[in-house]
């Protein structure tokens, strides 16, 4: 018990608690780490103040000031965060109210978000562990065309407000989920800017769209804020408060969470310490993956949340100094207890590749019911949470147990801001920049070559059959690459195929 006790980092006036005893984060460990630490406690702060965070782009990084605009490094950043957070809550309550009624004359009752990455990731995930209030809440995230129909097809389009959110408003995926609801509400015979909102930067395409074909609204996007760590920004506020959520709640647990955590207490800082428990298991070089298991429904899209707030924040090639590192932490998981009968027999027994985070919620509002005498689903539940954490660590697998008291809007802020300021922390610890992220913009532009070499073998093709060879020959392209966008040609019923004993020998032809 004593252990336990000092491994335990309590903030009784917030309800949440992390428990280490399950990790070997020892005194000889915590002592070698004290410069590193230093270095973390520096970095946060220098951040914090304003200083350029990310130097690709010559910007700061201020996504700890949304939740406390005192921390503002102008007058000016300030007015620029309070201001949107007033204009969107007084959007939201007329909404709500119906005094901004659908151009049918009803109220609207669906809101359809449309974004990619963070600007989906963290509304998404508000969406699924908040109660909903207000609209009902229905995303477009991928450029995939079958899975946006089977969305828009669930939605009353006449009451449906769309929120367009992309900060240059030239995000492929976004750019297509909007052309594509575009199409269909002008098919169905509804108008869509009088509909539609704008989350953008200022001056950007998206914005410049909006504002000449009259959209209904505007909010403006700050581009000091990362897609991953604007949750609490307009990116996330917008949709939450249109759905319902008390965005000042939010806000509050998150500041609470930055707050006890600027502390130069490592024994009672929970963001460092969680960050430190992560270099110890992978050795400081993400070499164990964190497998996150929320033990409730309703925080089951909190490890893809995380998944890109830490791989696109830790996941860097070169660190600080441009040393090759190839730096990284993985994270994936689903729910507890679900992932009893998925993946923890392997992770009791079979390849040592891992850590786990549970996140136990101690509460539960329909938990009355006795499925045998004197247990209920939430007993069963808390067993199975225990259960596992110990049957991991008595075949020596490692654990960090996060509690909080119930999902709502301050406690899921505060889990928001915990795991945005550890890996600030973490990304100081192992030296790398959390900011910027150059794989990213690489695969975008493979995706664009990628476009460029389908459009030239669409125009290459003639009513003779000819293979993949062949065209590449003419075009002076990648074989298989050109075999690739035939075979997408072909598939998406603009040419012929016909296929030979190999794929090099499949010869492909315009349709006539």
């Amino acid at each position: 018990m004593q252990h336990y006790s000092q491994q335990l980092v309590r903030y009784p006036e917030m309800g949440i608690s992390l428990d280490f005893s399950k990790i070997s984060l020892t005194p000889d460990f915590m002592e070698s780490m004290q410069d590193r630490i230093t270095r973390a406690y520096s970095d946060i702060a220098a951040l914090e103040a304003g200083s350029i965070a990310n130097p690709d782009e010559g910007r700061m990084v201020g996504h700890y000031w949304l939740r406390n605009s005192d921390l503002a490094p102008t007058a000016e950043l300030k007015l620029l965060i309070d201001e949107p957070i007033a204009d969107l809550k007084s959007f939201a309550a007329a909404i709500h109210s119906a005094s901004i009624v659908a151009p049918c004359g009803k109220p609207y009752s669906s809101c359809l978000v449309i974004g990619i990455g963070g600007s989906a990731l963290g509304p998404e995930l508000l969406a699924d562990a908040l109660p909903n209030q207000g609209l009902k809440m229905a995303f477009l995230d991928n450029t995939d065309p079958d899975g946006m129909i089977k969305v828009l097809n669930t939605l009353c389009l006449e009451e449906t407000l769309v929120v367009v959110i992309s900060k240059s408003g030239g995000t492929p995926e976004t750019r297509n989920g909007m052309v594509c609801a575009q199409a269909y509400f002008a098919d169905k015979g509804v108008a869509f800017a009088p509909q539609a909102v704008a989350v953008t930067g200022i001056d950007s395409a998206l914005d410049k769209v909006a504002l000449a074909q009259s959209w209904l609204k505007r909010f403006p996007m700050e581009d000091w804020v990362g897609g991953r760590t604007s949750v609490t920004s307009v990116v996330g506020l917008v949709p939450a408060a249109l759905q319902g959520v008390d965005v000042d709640a939010l806000l509050a647990g998150a500041a609470d969470m930055d707050r006890k955590t600027r502390a130069h207490d490592c024994a009672n800082n929970a963001a460092l310490k969680l960050a430190l428990a992560w270099y110890k298991a992978g050795e400081g070089q993400g070499l164990k993956d964190m497998v996150v298991l929320p033990y409730k429904d309703s925080l089951v899209l909190f490890s893809k949340y995380l998944q890109q707030l830490i791989m696109e924040s830790i996941g860097k090639e070169l660190d600080l100094d441009g040393k090759l590192v190839h730096q990284g932490l993985s994270v994936y998981g689903n729910k507890g207890s679900t992932d009893q009968h998925a993946y923890v027999q392997q992770l009791r027994d079979g390849i040592h590749n891992f850590f786990v985070c549970f996140v136990e919620v101690r509460q539960s509002a329909a938990d009355g019911v006795e499925v045998e005498p004197g247990f209920s689903s939430g007993n069963y539940l808390q067993g199975f949470l225990r259960g596992t954490r110990n049957a991991l660590a008595d075949n020596g697998r490692e654990s960090i147990t996060i509690s909080i008291p119930e999902v709502n809007a301050s406690t899921l802020g505060m889990l928001i801001a915990l795991f945005e300021r550890a890996t600030s922390f973490y990304a100081s610890l192992v030296h790398i920049n959390a900011y910027h992220q150059p794989g990213v913009q690489a695969g975008k532009l493979a995706a664009n070559i990628f476009l460029t070499l389908l459009s030239d073998v669409k125009a290459a093709l003639s009513p003779e059959l000819r293979t993949a060879t062949q065209i590449a020959a003419e075009l002076g392209a990648n074989e298989e690459d050109c075999y690739h966008a035939l075979m997408h040609i072909a598939e998406s019923g603009k040419a012929s195929w016909q296929m030979g004993a190999s794929a090099a020998e499949d010869s492909f032809a315009a349709k006539s």
